[in-house]
């Protein structure tokens, strides 16, 4: 099987209970970066210059390019600026950050120092999903132990720069996980998202200039910083730089996750995780998380896993949650269970997100339960289309699209299901 470079899980071995400890961490490079950063008093834009040569892309869902959010940061301003890390990973079939905070926490901490020190920031916050209370408390840990070793704090190994980092545990929530809503709720107010504009970058937190990442985004940096912004675009593509890691689950014979540089072809992903299971076809896969569209899996068999390619394809990469659907899986029961969980995570702030999630649903279970009417397709699409776009945050977007991707690819299986009051596999 190919080999891939590691960058985000480099070194990491689960089976050693101490792995993720700073002293394992510094044997493999760690916080070097942000020694030499310090030492040869790297300037901030030079910093900025290399994460920009690197098209790094958030890896938590949008795929913004890191180095130019930064720059976003207003550098004149004399108050409190903050950084946060979205680790609120709530979207279906993600794992990938808990496997980061778990197994190389102190690269999360290192690329959060560094963009700290980009953006004149003296504060940060790590919102960490309320489900994970073992990963909140190994980041605990760690952030105990770069305290202790002089990374976190006043003067940082001598210098004149400062930051504090602390750990904030989360809700289980999924519409926290939506930026605006996760400032809310660490200001512990109740997480719902804000109308935008004013964006983060001026008025975040307490009110404050704030920048915020995912978990995998930050982690990326310390090896940009160690190699070369050019260096880490070179492992990927252009406009798609650098590795990935994808969380692959469903009818596969060996889920977890998988680090890849973007651009490696789905088949080579899948035959990582073992193939299909059992030996069956691939049916539809979801490439980047339970909000993105489906689809088929002969077109999935020629897609290459980057943002541009996926999109291309008419999906989206998203948080990089690869779910697998073999020719034994009932399109219609899926996406009823998909629905079932937009409808019941909405917020209810919206009206186009509070009704129609739960039309969408009930529409769609009627479908399941042998119900259906043959307007319903139609009515759905149009429901659909009402909310898309309609709504403060994305959740609205997340659960029109899976509903107009399934109608669109497996129409006939839909239509079978009302005509028979049965399904078709």
């Amino acid at each position: 099987m190919k080999s891939f470079p590691q960058i985000l899980l480099a070194g990491v071995d689960p089976s050693d209970p101490d792995n993720w400890r700073l002293k394992n961490y510094e044997k493999r490079e760690g916080y070097l970066a942000l020694k030499t950063i310090l030492r040869e008093k790297t300037s901030p834009d030079e910093v900025l210059e290399e994460v920009k040569k690197s098209a790094l892309r958030g890896r938590g869902g949008a795929g913004f390019p890191t180095g130019l959010k930064w720059s976003f940061m207003p550098k004149q301003y004399e108050g409190e600026k903050y950084i946060v890390c979205n680790s609120d990973e709530g979207e279906p079939g993600t794992f990938k950050d808990r496997d980061i905070m778990q197994h190389n926490p102190h690269i999360l901490i290192e690329g959060m120092l560094i963009a700290a020190y980009t953006m004149g920031v003296k504060t940060g916050y790590n919102y960490i999903h309320g489900e994970i209370w073992k990963t909140y408390e190994r980041m605990e840990e760690a952030v105990e132990e770069a305290r202790a070793a002089g990374y976190l704090g006043d003067h940082i190994l001598g210098s004149s720069f400062s930051f504090q980092l602390h750990n904030h545990h989360g809700y289980g929530a999924y519409i926290c996980g939506e930026e605006t809503a996760l400032l809310e709720s660490i200001e512990g107010k109740k997480g719902q998202p804000r109308f935008k504009p004013p964006f983060p970058a001026n008025y975040g937190l307490y009110g404050k200039p704030t920048t915020i990442n995912n978990t995998e985004t930050f982690a990326s940096v310390p090896w940009i910083l160690r190699n070369g912004g050019e260096q880490y675009l070179q492992i990927g593509k252009p406009n798609n730089g650098g590795t990935k890691i994808f969380s692959v689950s469903g009818h596969v014979n060996n889920p977890g996750n998988f680090e890849i540089p973007l651009g490696t072809p789905f088949a080579e992903l899948l035959e990582m995780a073992g193939g299909m299971r059992g030996g069956k076809k691939l049916k539809g896969c979801i490439p980047g998380g339970s909000s993105m569209p489906v689809l088929p899996g002969d077109v999935m068999m020629k897609t290459d896993m980057d943002y541009d390619s996926i999109a291309k394809a008419g999906s989206m990469l998203g948080s990089g949650a690869v779910i697998i659907m073999d020719e034994t899986t009932c399109m219609v029961k899926a996406l009823e269970r998909l629905s079932y969980f937009y409808y019941e995570e909405s917020c209810g702030q919206c009206t186009p997100c509070r009704e129609g999630t739960g039309w969408l649903y009930r529409i769609i279970n009627r479908i399941e339960n042998g119900k259906g009417r043959e307007e319903d397709l139609d009515l759905l699409d149009n429901i659909a289309d009402n909310i898309q776009g309609r709504t403060i945050c994305a959740l609205g977007d997340a659960a029109a699209m899976p509903v107009r991707a399934m109608i669109q690819h497996f129409r006939d299986e839909f239509a079978y299901h009302i005509e028979h009051k049965k399904c078709m596999v």
